[in-house]
């Protein structure tokens, strides 16, 4: 969903309620706090970037008062009395944009429940939505108090990405507008381009300065780099393009056609653009920790069905369920984080759509390209360079570099290159468009 601005109107002040007043002894709902956020700046999007120049916006006054906060969260408690709290680490801030929509319905709650960060994390959910959204993001909030989750600490909401993400050491970039009927690929990067451009700003002025960024809404390869553009002052190493849900699916359909559990499958690749130009790569994957060529020696399978079922997963998942994939998006957020946040098992990979200045690869530099990393669990990643590419695959890498060129070209306006120029190869769908 498009981020949007609320007026004052829709902020109501709060006081416990007496049904809740017996829980402040409670200590699982400790030092939680509500906060519903003040718009502080003016209407509008703000997107404009003159050529060769990334405008650096200063973070906004402070509010004057004190906001107002209702519910669970209201209750304060000592922790440092609490014996069951000296093991948990300082909390950590997480925003979330598309907050109240149905990816961010299944991700919150996993958030909250200690199954990314760890059962000894606490941490605080700044939402962000969109004025239309507000209600939506109140009930989120009173969901996220009747679940009296011990780890969550806080919760925020509001429509100002500058409130939103204040101090935020993660952000998970979901909302984003869908691509609606008779639109153009290139009207739907300007549209969400400009919402991405707004928010990169926004982290660059009030975030950490190591956020990780993970861009979910579409096409998010370029949104990624429109988002990382207008943040200088954040490393372009901090911000990824979610392709993981895509690798999720490419080891499913291998662990099917192999017939085995998908825990055997290792060391698969999505390269390139989340669309269906993407490249699952079958060459450097492993069943059982040998070569898929080994095990599933079909191999007019592996470079048609096998790559064409993974490209266009989700669209058939929308025929099949009606709307895309939202569960399973989560779940890829999930594995996306952890796979930051706990060392990469020896000899395996994950994928990731990084910035690809660096690269051991020869893809084409300045944009966001999925690829193999590695982590050591500390929120960084390196990329593999122990793979193999042969024409085949080099011949498909080519073809997802080209779009992902030619995407960035569109947005020129937006990253600071000067005017756009779209010449899109062709109108390829992103997984699970209509």
């Amino acid at each position: 969903m498009a981020v949007g601005e609320l007026s004052s109107s829709h902020l109501r002040a709060g006081t416990l309620p007496s049904s809740l007043s017996s829980r402040a002894s409670n200590p699982l709902v400790a030092r939680r706090r509500f906060v519903p956020i003040r718009p502080s700046r003016p209407n509008g999007v703000l997107c404009s970037i003159a050529p060769n120049q990334v405008q650096v916006p200063v973070a906004p006054a402070e509010s004057a008062g004190k906001p107002e906060c209702f519910g669970v969260f209201c209750t304060t408690y000592d922790l440092k009395a609490e014996e069951k709290t000296k093991s948990w680490k300082s909390m950590i801030n997480i925003s979330v944009s598309g907050a109240a929509g149905m990816i961010s319905n299944h991700l919150l709650f996993k958030l909250a429940s200690g199954e990314v960060f760890g059962s000894n994390q606490p941490i605080a959910l700044k939402l962000l939505g969109s004025e239309r959204s507000f209600q939506a993001l109140e009930g989120v909030a009173m969901e996220l108090e009747d679940s009296l989750y011990p780890l969550l600490r806080e919760v925020s909401i509001g429509i100002d990405p500058y409130d939103i993400f204040q101090d935020a050491e993660w952000a998970l970039l979901i909302g984003a507008k869908p691509r609606g009927p008779g639109m153009e690929r290139a009207d739907l990067l300007d549209i969400n381009g400009q919402i991405f451009a707004e928010q990169g700003k926004a982290l660059n002025a009030v975030a950490s300065r190591n956020v990780k960024v993970i861009v979910v809404g579409n096409p998010c390869n370029t949104n990624a780099l429109i988002c990382l553009k207008n943040a200088p002052n954040i490393p372009a190493k901090n911000f990824h393009a979610l392709t993981r849900l895509d690798e999720n699916r490419a080891k499913c359909q291998l662990a099917l056609k192999a017939g085995v559990f998908y825990d055997k499958v290792s060391n698969v690749t999505i390269w390139g653009n989340h669309s269906t130009t993407q490249v699952p790569d079958f060459l450097n994957a492993k069943i059982n920790g040998r070569p898929v060529k080994e095990v599933i020696t079909d191999i007019k399978w592996l470079e048609e069905e096998f790559t064409e079922s993974v490209q266009k997963r989700g669209g058939v998942l929308i025929k099949k369920w009606g709307r895309s994939s939202a569960a399973s998006t989560a779940v890829s957020v999930v594995d996306a984080i952890r796979s930051l946040v706990t060392p990469t098992p020896e000899g395996d990979w994950f994928s990731s759509g990084v910035y690809t200045n660096g690269n051991p690869y020869g893809i084409a530099e300045d944009i966001v390209f999925s690829m193999p990393c590695r982590s050591k669990g500390d929120g960084d990643y390196e990329l593999v360079k122990d793979v193999i590419i042969d024409d085949f695959l080099r011949e498909r890498l080519k073809k997802t570099e080209a779009e992902l060129l030619a995407e960035k070209r569109c947005v020129g306006h937006l990253t600071g290159e000067g005017n756009a120029y779209c010449d899109l190869p062709e109108d390829t769908m992103l997984p699970g468009e209509m």
